[in-house]
């Protein structure tokens, strides 16, 4: 029986551990959307993990918008990622590029133009801006030469991501972002074959993920969904069908694995009482399968001895401990995010976290 401590193969990567590090939007770039020094030093601080996916990373600046959030659709950004996953690789770890596109959630003072959706619909959420929270705007929805034009920017940023150095990509597919508008019935009211039915809505997830497959192989590719319950305002009246109908599509394109964030009654931030949805795409979705959200030791013991699991990946605890592994092994006590830092941009609740051997000395 497997332990969060032993290798595992997803896709074309061996990992040594199963303790993978998640997304983690830190808003340490550029206004300009470009890596910074900053975030080699954190992300090699972090390089024990599994295999770390990066922040969510913008394919274009229409779908970057989150402030002081990175890019990977120009040179400069390409070249200014070079040096932070070189630090990871000289740290002995891996890391993969999650791309996303905010779609509705973006502001135009952050992305430069309207944003957009599956439908013209407003986040109930307020948008993220330079100026602090503003109430969203209306989006405009994409037409299909649209949606043609995306999938190339999808295209060119998975070429981006190799070229920058890092070890593969993920498809940000969750959170109530660009395509999670498009997969779920509350935010997509389209019409024509990107709307409607379960195979319509899931078209989006098919057509990106099958570009991005095409472009540096299904092995290098993985996708994350949120399955239950509503994040950003979007959410679904019948997530089993929906999800698991994904889920089977992933699984036929053969994608290296699939991460799923899932809520809790008792979450801490993604807090629902619409049953955890692994348990029915467990079946459904033949490759390895990453769970995440509110881990414990404990929990995740319970999810890898089932089989329900193949590896966790944690969020929060990896903020303010950048040696998580070690301390997960040792059963070691956990530190405390700053909450107030997460989203600043300076190095106070980054990268000044010590390490138990650091606190020790």
């Amino acid at each position: 029986m497997p332990t969060l401590f032993d290798p595992l193969t997803l896709g074309t990567l061996t990992v040594p551990n199963r303790v993978l590090m998640a997304p983690l939007t830190r808003d340490r770039a550029t206004r300009d959307f470009v890596p910074t020094a900053l975030m080699a030093e954190y992300y090699a601080q972090r390089a024990s993990a599994g295999l770390i996916i990066s922040e969510a990373i913008g394919v274009t600046q229409q779908g970057n918008g989150f402030p002081y959030a990175p890019g990977l659709w120009s040179t400069q950004q390409v070249e200014a990622w070079k040096p932070i996953t070189g630090a990871v690789h000289a740290q002995g770890g891996l890391i993969i590029a999650q791309l996303g596109h905010t779609g509705r959630a973006g502001h135009p003072s952050v992305i430069g133009q309207q944003p957009v959706s599956s439908s013209a619909t407003t986040s109930p959420v307020d948008a993220w801006t330079y100026d602090g929270p503003k109430p969203a705007q209306e989006a405009r929805p994409l037409s299909v030469d649209d949606i043609q034009r995306l999938l190339a920017d999808y295209a060119h940023a998975a070429r981006n991501a190799i070229a920058a150095g890092f070890d593969g990509v993920q498809i940000h597919a969750a959170n109530g972002m660009l395509i999670d508008q498009f997969l779920r019935d509350n935010s997509n009211f389209r019409t024509d074959q990107y709307g409607g039915p379960v195979e319509n809505r899931i078209r989006l997830l098919e057509q990106v993920t099958q570009a991005v497959a095409d472009t540096i192989g299904a092995g290098g590719t993985s996708v994350r969904l949120s399955p239950n319950g509503p994040t950003w305002g979007v959410d679904d009246s019948d997530p089993t069908s929906l999800f698991t109908a994904a889920a089977g599509v992933l699984s036929t394109l053969g994608i290296g694995f699939l991460e799923l964030k899932e809520g809790r009654p008792d979450g801490t931030i993604a807090t629902t009482d619409v049953p955890r949805q692994s348990p029915m795409i467990r079946p459904v979705f033949k490759g390895p399968l990453v769970l995440n959200n509110d881990y414990d030791l404990a929990r995740a013991k319970a999810d890898l001895d089932s089989g329900l699991a193949d590896a966790i990946s944690f969020g929060r605890p990896f903020i303010a401990n950048p040696d998580l592994v070690r301390r997960l092994r040792d059963g070691a006590p956990l530190a405390q995010p700053d909450v107030a830092t997460f989203y600043t941009q300076g190095p106070a609740g980054y990268t000044d976290y010590p390490t138990l051997a650091q606190a020790a000395a």
